[in-house]
């Protein structure tokens, strides 16, 4: 992927997931995670953006958590979460975070990422946040696959 820019931080946020329960940046610090942006409702770009974040998880075999921050807030509902998750086989393994489209603003503009609208297409993309909360390595969708973000995983999780 391609390197972030340097202290570029995880913005932190107080969001709730598919299951209703509260989760914040702040938690996750002291282990590296996986942010993408998507929307429960798509058929094409984000199914196989979080297809590609699968087979990296299992080609390494590593624990790394998978927050999916929606970029659709008007449409995707903790049930519609939910499929898109069990559909992708990442249940327990991602969260799917939900919230207002006030809520969700500061995320998305804390990586840079433009939300669904009906002009404009979303930023398809996965960042990995290191330990300390800094995001690290940003893959565009048209740059991801296992491999590449597979190679990031390993070395993220051994510096």
């Amino acid at each position: 992927g391609s390197v972030r820019p340097p202290g570029a931080t995880a913005p932190d946020f107080a969001l709730r997931d598919q299951d209703g329960e509260r989760v914040t940046m702040a938690a996750y610090r002291g282990r590296p995670i996986a942010v993408t942006f998507v929307y429960s409702t798509c058929e094409d770009t984000c199914p196989a953006l979080v297809d590609q974040v699968r087979g990296a998880l299992d080609d390494t075999g590593l624990d790394v958590p998978l927050l999916a921050v929606s970029v659709d807030p008007a449409n995707d509902t903790p049930e519609r979460a939910r499929r898109f998750l069990n559909e992708r086989r990442m249940t327990g393994r991602a969260r799917f975070l939900l919230g207002t489209r006030a809520e969700l603003a500061p995320v998305w503009k804390g990586y840079g990422v433009q939300p669904q609208t009906d002009a404009l297409e979303h930023s398809a993309t996965v960042v990995l946040v290191d330990a300390q909360g800094r995001q690290r390595v940003g893959f565009p969708y048209d740059q991801l696959t296992p491999e590449a973000l597979a190679h990031d995983l390993r070395r993220l999780t051994h510096s």
